[in-house]
């Protein structure tokens, strides 16, 4: 197997045909086919299933894409660290966050390193799962992941600041009248909650518990934006961090009490480089101290 063998079947993944793929790679056709062939050939299993739409990965293909995924981010790492100069970065930064943490304070960060070094490209995708984020920090694949803490922090973990959690409410919900929310009168309300491996469940699963209220689950989504809309549309109340709440839908939130809050972590990859050093210190700029106390109304 070859590198270039893992960046034809990504790219035959991504675009959901050969001949769209070879577009991509500006490479003749036959070729992505023939690279494609031989792989299946040598692992001895079908990496994609014909379909009215398209190629679509089958199972095994599936897991296989993840893994060579990873290995072609490692080699243009590699290759992008040999080139980079001095005074300038270049290569690509993989940056994952736990979903809901760092909505507001990520992008200015980002921004900044950007403009600092125009030719880094940078690459950020959200993650619900705490567990599967350490375990990708373990492997290494992730240059920085912002991620609540745990019990069992990686060692390469800075502490940023807190993020404080808000309940959005529907429009004319009469807990609105209200500064601040008290857990107890959340009793027999029905809920959005997130996909049930994700952090955010977890952190509103366990508030209710000790509380002894028993959440009435009315849908389950898998991102914060959603959640706040569906319960801004009066489906259910929702608990999520305060900086995750969009813009114009700041008066929906109130605080809760007893306070609800978490601590989050910037997890770097051992033996951090430039890139992710500078994105690190940009990151500790941000106002993350004050995403622990009530949003704005």
């Amino acid at each position: 197997m070859s590198l270039r063998q893992y960046e034809y079947a990504l790219a035959v993944a991504e675009e959901g045909s050969v001949t769209a793929a070879a577009e991509l790679l500006r490479v003749a056709q036959p070729s992505v086919s023939q690279q494609i062939r031989g792989l299946e050939r040598e692992l001895g299993v079908q990496l994609f299933a014909r379909t009215p739409t398209g190629l679509v990965p089958t199972v095994v293909g599936r897991a296989f894409l993840r893994e060579a995924e990873i290995a072609v981010r490692a080699a243009r790492r590699a290759r992008a660290t040999a080139r980079a100069g001095a005074d300038e970065l270049v290569g690509e930064l993989v940056v994952a966050v736990q979903m809901g943490f760092g909505t507001r304070q990520l992008p200015g960060a980002l921004g900044a390193l950007r403009r600092r070094f125009p030719r880094l490209e940078v690459t950020v995708f959200e993650e619900p799962s705490h567990a599967e984020l350490e375990r990708l920090c373990r492997r290494g694949v992730l240059n920085l992941a912002l991620m609540a803490a745990c019990e069992r922090s990686p060692a390469d973990a800075h502490h940023l600041g807190d993020e404080g959690f808000v309940v959005v409410l529907g429009a004319g919900h009469r807990l609105l009248a209200a500064d601040r929310v008290e857990l107890g009168d959340l009793e027999g309300e029905p809920w959005v909650r997130f996909d049930r491996d994700s952090a955010l469940d977890a952190v509103l699963l366990k508030v209710l518990r000790e509380h002894g209220l028993t959440p009435n689950t009315v849908a389950r989504v898998s991102q914060t934006a959603t959640a706040v809309r569906w319960a801004a549309q009066g489906l259910g109340v929702t608990l999520v961090p305060a900086s995750a709440v969009p813009r114009g839908q700041e008066h929906l939130a109130r605080p809760v009490f007893p306070v609800v809050s978490h601590p989050v972590l910037a997890v770097v990859r051992h033996g951090a480089d430039p890139a992710e050093s500078a994105l690190l210190e940009l990151l500790r700029k941000e106002p993350w101290a004050e995403s622990a106390f009530p949003v704005p109304f």
